[in-house]
């Protein structure tokens, strides 16, 4: 009752955000852009179904993951069990007999020694620059139940001088060759999701939406998106060079508005006979 009130479509049913993400993706793929490298926080680096659902995408990716992750450092000797012609299959298709993965943790603290210094770039209040240590490793999910190790990724760490633990930690399937401070550069961005995210919610009023109908919100959630792709367009007309952030970008959309309308963008009062906040 309470979907149909809110005009929820019948065939709308319960999906898991790691598997919205994977839609998502695969929507935009189905558009013709090229590939990119696909960023996302521990709330989807930990779901191993969702890297592996990259994987078989084959796109590469670098995704945060918490400390309890575990991997192998090096690649386990697996005991494959042979499956008889006659009776059930064996539920372990693989033994790992003594050995064990460790906690991306643990393999922080075992190398310690061998963090680097790295200044990825320029930021607001100076250059960006943290310890690094960065080594190839095998996720081991599933190893308990004889799962076999899976695909070998970074695992890159960053624990900064002043802190007693490591703050971060990721997976990153990327190639072999690449420098540690490329490999830093592509994981540390998402900063630009986080500002796009705070300035949709705070310049555009992506969490203004009160409403309670499934068509509301995606009007809301598309104006939004438009009008934030918009400004951006706008703001890139001025070259790499122009310091208009979005505020500013659109504080003058706003007064060419009310210049041309003659209204108040805030109250709607006639500009010529004043307003509380001006344009």
């Amino acid at each position: 009752m309470r979907r149909c009130r809110a005009g929820v479509p019948a065939e709308a049913t319960f999906r898991k955000k790691w598997e919205l993400a994977l839609d998502l993706i695969d929507l935009v793929r189905s558009w013709g852009l090229p590939p990119q490298v696909t960023l996302a926080d521990a709330g989807y680096g930990d779901i191993t179904e969702f890297r592996r659902g990259l994987e078989r995408r084959r796109l590469p990716y670098a995704v945060g993951v918490t400390s309890q992750v575990r991997v192998w450092v090096e690649p386990p000797l697996l005991i494959q069990h042979a499956r008889c012609s006659t009776g059930r299959p064996p539920l372990r298709h693989y033994d790992y007999g003594e050995q064990k993965p460790q906690s991306v943790r643990a393999v922080a603290d075992g190398q310690r020694e061998k963090l680097r210094a790295v200044t990825w770039r320029q930021g607001s209040r100076g250059p960006m620059r943290s310890r690094f240590l960065a080594r190839r490793v095998q996720a081991a999910h599933g190893y308990v139940e004889g799962e076999a190790p899976g695909k070998e990724v970074w695992l890159l760490i960053e624990w900064p001088e002043e802190e007693p633990h490591p703050t971060k930690y990721f997976l990153c399937d990327l190639p072999r060759s690449l420098s540690l401070k490329r490999l830093v550069d592509i994981a540390h961005g998402r900063w630009r999701i986080e500002q796009d995210y705070q300035q949709l919610k705070e310049e555009l009023g992506l969490d203004h939406f009160e409403g309670r109908s499934w068509r509301g919100w995606h009007h809301q959630v598309t104006m939004v998106m438009l009008a934030h792709a918009f400004l951006r367009l706008e703001r890139m007309r001025g070259g790499k060079q122009s310091r208009w952030t979005l505020p500013h970008t659109r504080r003058e959309l706003q007064w060419l508005l009310c210049t041309w309308t003659g209204l108040c963008c805030y109250c709607g009062a006639q500009i010529t006979t004043g307003c509380e906040r001006g344009p």
